[in-house]
C-alpha cells in the first residue's frame, strides 16, 4: 500500500531526476540547432552547402527523425518496463547512457568526421557531419525516452495516488522550467562562444550520467511495479488505439488530439530555429544586446509579464465553466501572436507578441492536455499513450521543422559565414506560416465543441450518437 505522503527520498528522486533529464532534453531541443548553423556551417564554402543542404534542412530532419526516435522508443521500452517489473534499472542505466550520449557531441566536428570517414571533398564532409549529427541525435532520444518517457514517468506513477499527483505533476512542471532556464544561462555562453560547444556538451552530459549513477542507490522499485498484470498480447495492445471501432466509440478523444496537433505542429514551425533566430535576426536588427537591455524595453517586459499573469488565471477560472469557449479562445489568441510576430523585427513588438502567443499556447497545452486526460476510457490510459505520442510529438515535430525550413528558404535571409559563404538563417516569416497552420486547429474544434467539451456528459452523448 502506497502511503498518503511521499517520502523526503522519493521528493528527492522526483526533483532531482526531473531537473537533470530537463537539463538533457533542453540541451538536445535548443542548442544542438544552434551548434549546428555556429559550429558546423560557420566555415564552410558555398559549394560545400550546396552539395549537400542547408543548416536549416539540417535542423528540420534532425528534428523530425529524433520526434520518431522518441514515439518508437516510448511504444516498445515503455511497455517493457512494464513486463520486466524494473524501473530502476531503465532509469538509472538509461540516463547514465543518456548523458555519455550528450558529452560526445563534444567531440564532432567537421575535422573528427573527416579523418574518421577519410574524406577529403568538402561537401561530403559536411553532410556526414550533418548526419553523424543526426545519428548521434537519435541514439540520444533513445536513452532519454527509454529513462525518461518510458521508466521515469511510470516509476512516479507507481509511487504515487492520485491524491499526490496534483501537487507532484506541479512540482515536475516548475523544476522542468527551471531546468529550461539553467540550460539557456549555461548555453547563451556557448552560442556567444565564450566556451566552447564541446566544454558545454561534456560538462552537462557528466552531471547526467552522475545523476543516473545517484539512481542506482538513491532509486527502489515500489510494490505496485511487482504488481503490474500485463496483457497476453502485447502487440494487440500496442494497435488498439487505431482500430476503427476504437475511434468512434471514442470520437471526442481524437477530435481533441487532432486539434491540439495542429496547434503543435503550429510550434514547431519555428520552435527549432528560435535562438538561431534571435541570435542572427533579432539582436543585430535591434543594435544588440546593449539596445535591448535599456530601461524602456525592460519596463515593457515586466508590463508583459504582469498582463500575462493576469490574463492566465483570469482564463482558467473562466475555463472550469466554458472550457469550451476558452479553447476557441486560446486558439484564436496564439494564432493573432504568430501573426504579429511575423510582422516587425523590432523588440518592442516581439514584446506586445508575446503577450498573446505565451497566453494562447498556455491556455492550449493546459485545456487540451486536461480535454485529452479525460476522454480516455478509465483503466485505459496505457493503451492511448501510443496514440497521444503521435499526435503530441511525431506528427508535430516531422511537420512542423520542414515547414518552417521552407519558410526560411523562401525569405532567404543571410548571414555570411568565415568562408565567406551565405548560410539561411530563420526569418520572420515562419511566424505567418505558424499562424495559417495553427488556425486550422479551429475545424476539429468545432465538431468538439458541437459534440460537447465537458467528460461528464459523454455517455449521454455517445447514448444519443449511437
Amino acid at each position: 500500500m502506497i502511503k498518503e505522503k511521499l517520502s523526503k527520498k522519493n521528493w528527492i528522486i522526483i526533483t532531482l531526476f526531473c531537473f537533470m533529464g530537463g537539463i538533457a532534453w533542453n540541451t538536445e531541443n535548443m542548442y544542438f540547432n544552434t551548434f549546428i548553423t555556429n559550429e558546423i556551417y560557420a566555415d564552410v564554402s558555398q559549394a560545400a552547402i550546396i552539395g549537400s543542404m542547408e543548416a536549416t534542412t539540417a535542423v528540420a530532419r534532425m528534428v523530425a527523425l529524433s520526434a520518431i526516435a522518441a514515439v518508437v522508443t516510448t511504444f516498445i521500452m515503455g511497455a517493457l518496463s512494464d513486463r520486466l517489473k524494473n524501473r530502476k534499472m531503465f532509469i538509472s542505466v538509461g540516463y547514465i547512457l543518456w548523458g555519455i550520449v550528450t558529452a560526445m557531441f563534444g567531440f564532432i566536428t567537421k575535422e573528427n568526421v573527416a579523418g574518421l570517414l577519410n574524406l577529403t571533398d568538402e561537401a561530403k564532409i559536411l553532410g556526414c557531419t550533418v548526419w553523424f549529427i543526426i545519428l548521434m541525435d537519435i541514439v540520444m532520444t533513445f536513452m532519454g525516452s527509454t529513462s525518461n518517457d518510458a521508466a521515469f514517468q511510470a516509476w512516479v506513477t507507481d509511487v504515487t495516488v492520485p491524491r499526490q499527483r496534483p501537487v507532484v505533476e506541479t512540482v515536475l512542471s516548475v523544476v522542468g522550467t527551471v531546468s529550461s532556464f539553467a540550460v539557456t544561462g549555461v548555453g547563451s555562453f556557448a552560442q556567444a562562444g565564450t566556451i566552447s560547444y564541446k566544454i558545454f556538451f561534456i560538462g552537462l552530459g557528466i552531471v547526467v550520467t552522475l545523476c543516473g549513477v545517484a539512481g542506482l542507490f538513491l532509486i527502489k522499485d515500489p510494490p505496485r511495479t511487482a504488481q503490474i498484470k500485463n496483457s497476453s498480447n502485447y502487440w494487440a495492445d500496442l494497435i488498439y488505439g487505431f482500430k476503427p471501432s476504437v475511434i468512434k466509440e471514442n470520437s471526442r478523444l481524437y477530435l481533441s488530439l487532432v486539434a491540439f496537433c495542429f496547434a503543435i505542429i503550429a510550434f514547431q514551425v519555428f520552435y527549432p530555429y528560435l535562438l538561431t533566430y534571435v541570435q542572427y535576426v533579432v539582436l543585430p536588427d535591434n543594435g544588440g544586446v546593449e539596445n535591448i537591455l535599456k530601461a524602456p524595453v525592460i519596463i515593457t517586459a515586466v508590463v508583459v509579464v504582469a498582463v500575462l499573469l493576469a490574463c492566465i488565471v483570469t482564463l482558467l477560472k473562466l475555463s472550469t465553466k466554458k472550457r469550451g469557449l476558452c479553447l476557441v479562445i486560446g486558439v484564436i489568441v496564439l494564432t493573432i501572436g504568430f501573426l504579429l510576430l511575423s510582422t516587425s523585427t523590432s523588440i518592442y513588438v516581439i514584446l506586445v507578441s508575446i503577450v498573446p502567443v505565451v497566453l494562447g499556447n498556455a491556455l492550449v497545452n493546459i485545456l487540451f492536455g486536461a480535454t485529452i486526460k479525460d476522454f480516455i476510457p478509465d483503466g485505459k490510459s496505457g493503451l492511448f499513450q501510443g496514440v497521444r505520442m503521435i499526435f503530441a510529438v511525431l506528427l508535430p515535430m516531422v511537420i512542423g521543422p520542414f515547414i518552417g525550413d521552407a519558410a526560411c528558404q523562401y525569405a532567404a535571409r543571410t548571414i555570411i559565414n568565415e568562408a565567406n559563404a551565405e548560410v539561411i538563417v530563420p526569418a520572420k516569416n515562419m511566424f505567418l506560416w505558424a499562424g495559417i497552420v495553427c488556425v486550422l486547429a479551429l475545424i476539429p474544434l468545432y465538431f468538439l465543441v458541437k459534440k460537447g467539451v465537458d467528460a461528464d456528459n459523454q455517455e449521454t452523448q455517445e447514448t444519443v450518437n449511437a
